[in-house]
């Protein structure tokens, strides 16, 4: 909204061009908003839910402590990132419009899942069968438009975003031509090779199934991640801080050329709204510290990691998201693995073994008595280093 308004302005507003600015000033709308108004939502979400989130009996005494706390505080995000977005996002372009069609399609699944849970007071919200099903189906739609997205080649100087169904002409008009432009079809149904300059494995139409994994692989990792007190929340963040500067870069083509990366005209407005999640992220850290007065819920977890699966699908960095977002692989493998093992010991030996004491892996660690607050810095000090890993691939080429 401010960006239409006063970009054009070659005054001190001149400052909105930037991205770099805007993204400034999402992070702080996006803060001030979550923290200025958290006691007034979280008091309203108490008064709604009553009894708060039904805590599943872990056998973990620090678990039990926690009935009563209000969930769906993913709500305090995502009014902060909507405000955020629209007064400092360029709202002409579609990764915009892609990006928040994702985190509010599954935000939304994951509060219809909150409800269930809260209503029924029980653990058990909708069906596994039927939230994987459209979520897959979100990020296909996803999918396909961020490939014709990619898959634009008009051969113009810069000029305005066109309506959204005219928008594979425009893509490719936000920078003169070069050879770092998108201009075929093994950059729209391809994905980057890490550590190799301008190389894609092209998979034409399979694209979408691949982006499809990725989205909803993202959001299950984030939300298998959400269990301890401000666990998921700072992982996030980093992981968001870090393709906000990745989706610059692509978007810069200069920084892509000297980095040897795909050039992705108009990406770089991705940062901005990244920018508005990581302060609302903040902000709800505010109340999600440890002794958390809320948690996140599905309504969260699910539409963070949608809408940082989906950027990294727009920003060609697939495969840097599992380096990035290391800690979310190894949570959601550490689920997979218990599950897998326990099924089949079962069938060969009748009696169901684990690999862990408890998974996820940070209920493991609880297991072994290691205090809460133990495991969930010990869990960021691996997110930061996992992040400054995902950014080291920019360059190691």
């Amino acid at each position: 909204m401010l960006y239409e308004l006063l970009a054009a302005d070659d005054g001190l507003f001149r400052l909105f061009n930037y991205t770099t600015f805007r993204t400034g000033g999402a992070i702080v709308t996006a803060f001030l908003f979550s923290v200025l108004t958290g006691d007034w939502v979280i008091a309203k979400l108490r008064q709604r839910q009553g009894k708060g989130q039904p805590i599943r009996d872990l056998s973990l005494e620090a678990q039990l402590e926690k009935r009563g706390t209000p969930t769906m505080g993913g709500f305090l995000i995502w009014i902060g990132v909507l405000l955020g977005t629209f007064l400092w996002a360029d709202l002409s372009n579609p990764y915009i419009w892609t990006v928040l069609f994702v985190t509010v399609g599954f935000a939304f699944l994951g509060f219809l899942d909150d409800y269930a849970k809260v209503t029924k007071q029980t653990d058990a919200g909708v069906s596994a069968q039927v939230r994987l099903m459209v979520e897959f189906l979100i990020a296909a739609l996803a999918g396909a438009f961020i490939m014709g997205l990619h898959g634009a080649n008009t051969p113009l100087g810069h000029a305005e975003w066109g309506p959204l169904n005219d928008v594979a002409q425009y893509i490719a008009s936000l920078a003169p031509q070069t050879s770092l432009e998108p201009n075929d079809q093994s950059f729209s149904g391809g994905v980057a090779v890490p550590f190799v300059n301008d190389y894609f494995v092209p998979l034409g139409g399979f694209f979408i199934i691949f982006a499809m994994v990725v989205i909803v692989g993202s959001a299950n990792a984030v939300n298998f991640t959400d269990g301890l007190d401000g666990l998921a929340i700072v992982p996030v963040i980093f992981a968001g801080g870090s393709y906000a500067l990745i989706a610059y870069l692509t978007g810069n083509i200069i920084f892509a050329d000297y980095l040897g990366i795909q050039y992705t005209p108009g990406a770089g407005e991705m940062g901005v709204l990244l920018g508005a999640m990581l302060g609302a992220g903040m902000g709800f850290l505010w109340f999600n510290a440890y002794p958390a007065t809320v948690f996140m819920g599905d309504t969260g977890s699910l539409g963070l990691g949608g809408l940082i699966g989906v950027v990294a699908v727009a920003v060609k960095h697939e495969f840097a998201l599992a380096i990035v977002g290391g800690l979310f692989v190894i949570e959601a493998l550490s689920v997979m693995i218990q599950v897998g093992w326990f099924k089949i010991t079962k069938r060969l030996t009748g009696t169901g073994k684990r690999v862990f004491l408890m998974a996820p892996l940070h209920h493991h660690f609880q297991k072994e008595n290691w205090p809460e607050t133990k495991v969930v810095v010990r869990f960021w000090i691996l997110s930061v280093l996992f992040a400054l890993a995902g950014l080291a691939t920019l360059k190691l080429r």
